[in-house]
């Protein structure tokens, strides 16, 4: 069947390329001149054009060439029969097939197609995983101006096959407002880079940083077809300062005037956690402010304690104390500390702050120490009347503060401390930053009126702005959107409860002991557990009047009922299971021995944003009392 002249000249002209790119004359003239120093050398007879093409398919260069027309071949064809996406990147291997999407052809969109992941050689020596065998693998997440995305997770190796496509849609300033056709001069003013962080989840499901890297985009645009091929290289968490602009240079002037003024009013300030700058994962210093911004969660979240319950259960581990500790202290940016599912007090503080900011709370970080001096965050809301509440974001715990007056008379009564926290040196927001100038920064003696100098030191406003404003030099980049959870609650409660069934079934009969189980007491905990989340959640006790009369009907005149709940923040059950046994009266229940014992155990997994969940798990027995 004979080809339209057009797409003939395109075939040839794709050949063309194609022999060039790989450099196929060279290889044809080097081939050449061997053989015919080879051949001519024994025999005058000149080289037959079969001759050549045979010395060609020795040396596997007719495949090659046949194999990339080929490649590229299908990947015009797939081009041709979907929606037109111009590729930012071109390889010498077939992509991984993407899915048809619809595009607004009125509409700006920017395509970025990863193409797979080259020298990680800490996984250089790891075996290739069998089928079926759970391994560690990465995860690449992208935000782009209000939109996020995920990878799929590939195998961790030392070429991890990290190939994905992603359609990034360029937005007007005004978030969500697509723009519409806009020109070269306008997609160049759109500075914002697209944050990729790259996270490795081991087998144990847990989460660690590898990567935070900003991609300029814009270089596409210098393109002639609108098309380019780069290499981004992620040195890890330790990358180079960039330059510093002259907004930031004349705030760390100010802020270096404004910290001598701090310590002229008293000396001991100088003893005061005070902190005015912090490193994120990039080792970039930021001021503390631009780690705080207004955070709408949509209808991921609908109150204030609410999102508090959703920043405890992320996970927390503890980092480097300030001042000490292995390695420096680190503030990770909102992005990657919610691919990585967990971080220090500060990740969770700045999160929490953000999204009370976002109810319309006049919120604060505060900076200072808890029990045994330990450094520390949390975050303060300042309420229209004075209040002053404090919560604690690892645990969503709500403090009202109610200072000592230490010159009343000894027979005054004053209030008790019912917080952990001992000493304050600052609090900030997106917008202020204060430092305590008090006679003693214990919490308990200090009063929260921020508008008395004599008691906070406050910063410049217009300073703070300069560097902490969106699109400043020195500020993070826009927060992103919170994702919805992708977790089935049911599916996930129902496998967690199944799998404990399983592991307590065995860890009976080690102990030569029978199980019998009682489906109908498994279910009548179900109350109690949501009782636990909405307690957590709103301070308030409910449904156990309810819950104590099931049980006394369901447990028979003679019989014990004992039962223990627990909370996770993870769902694996056999880490869970492992430490229900180190406590002592989880383990007298599970190992429970006596006249027709029946076991019973519940699971409720209640998802939130991000896909973090609490697990509450309830084990409980019945028996006939024989004493």
């Amino acid at each position: 069947m004979a080809l339209p002249p057009e797409k003939a000249s395109e075939l040839k002209q794709i050949i063309r390329n194609q022999l060039s790119q790989m450099n196929v004359h060279g290889k044809i003239r080097d081939i050449l001149s061997e053989s015919v120093r080879e051949e001519l050398g024994k025999n005058s007879q000149g080289l037959s054009e079969a001759d050549l093409i045979q010395a060609l398919q020795r040396r596997g260069i007719v495949d090659d060439v046949m194999k990339e027309l080929n490649f590229l071949t299908e990947v015009q064809d797939k081009e041709a029969t979907t929606s037109s996406k111009p590729a930012t990147h071109f390889v010498d291997k077939e992509p991984a097939e993407l899915k048809k999407t619809k595009i607004d052809p009125t509409r700006r969109n920017l395509y970025l197609q990863v193409l797979g992941g080259r020298a990680f050689l800490e996984h250089l020596q790891e075996p290739l995983p069998l089928p079926g065998q759970v391994c560690a693998t990465f995860t690449l997440y992208l935000h782009f101006r209000n939109q996020r995305f995920r990878s799929k997770p590939a195998a961790c190796a030392c070429e991890p096959d990290l190939q994905d496509g992603f359609l990034l849609e360029v937005h007007k300033d005004s978030l969500g407002d697509g723009s519409r056709m806009a020109d070269a001069t306008t997609l160049l003013s759109i500075c914002d880079p697209v944050h990729m962080v790259l996270i490795k989840t081991d087998t144990s499901s847990e989460k660690t940083l590898i990567a935070s890297h900003y991609l300029e985009w814009r270089s596409v645009l210098s393109s002639p077809d609108g098309k380019m091929s780069i290499s981004v290289e992620l040195l890890g968490l330790i990358l180079e300062r960039q330059k510093t602009a002259e907004k930031e240079r004349l705030y760390l002037i100010y802020a270096k005037q404004w910290w001598r003024e701090y310590l002229q009013i008293r000396p001991s300030h100088n003893t005061r956690l005070v902190k005015i700058f912090a490193q994120d994962e990039n080792s970039v210093n930021h001021p503390v402010c631009s780690y705080v911004r207004p955070l709408r969660a949509g209808r991921l979240l609908d109150t204030p304690r609410q999102a508090a319950r959703f920043v405890n259960v992320l996970g927390y581990e503890r980092a480097a104390m300030v001042g000490g500790g292995s390695k420096q202290e680190q503030w990770c940016t909102l992005l990657s500390f919610l691919c990585r599912g967990k971080g220090d007090c500060e990740d969770h503080a700045t999160l929490l702050c953000s999204l009370l900011l976002g109810f319309g709370l006049d919120a604060y970080v505060c900076v200072g120490t808890k029990a045994r001096r330990v450094p520390h965050t949390w975050v303060m809301a300042y309420g229209t009347s004075g209040d002053v509440v404090f919560w604690e974001s690892l645990t969503g715990h709500r403090y009202i503060h109610r200072p000592v007056n230490p010159d009343d008379p000894p027979l005054v009564e004053q209030p008790k401390r019912a917080y952990p926290y001992c000493s304050i040196g600052c609090l900030f927001n997106h917008q202020s930053f204060y430092a305590n100038c008090q006679p003693s920064d214990t919490v308990e003696l200090s009063h929260f009126d921020l508008n008395d100098e004599s008691k906070w030191k406050p910063m410049s406003t217009e300073a703070i702005k300069s560097v902490c404003a969106p699109g400043s030099s020195t500020s993070l980049p826009p927060f992103p959107p919170l994702c919805a959870p992708v977790i089935d609650a049911a599916a996930a409660s129902n496998e967690i409860e199944l799998v404990l069934r399983g592991l307590i079934s065995e860890h009976r009969k080690d102990l030569s002991l029978t199980t019998a189980w009682d489906d109908h007491l498994s279910y009548l905990l179900s109350p109690a557990l949501a009782a636990y989340e909405i307690e957590r959640t709103t301070g308030v006790s409910t449904g156990n009047e309810e819950f104590q009369d099931a049980i006394k009907r369901a447990v028979p005149d003679g019989h014990t009922f004992k039962g223990f709940p627990i909370h996770f923040v993870h769902r694996n059950p056999r880490r869970a299971f492992a430490t229900c046994l180190r406590s002592p009266f989880c383990d007298e229940i599970i190992c429970c021995r006596g006249d027709q014992v029946r076991l019973a155990v519940r699971v409720r997994v209640y998802p939130y944003p991000e896909s973090a969940c609490a697990v509450w798990i309830m084990f409980a027995c019945k028996y006939r009392s024989v004493l």
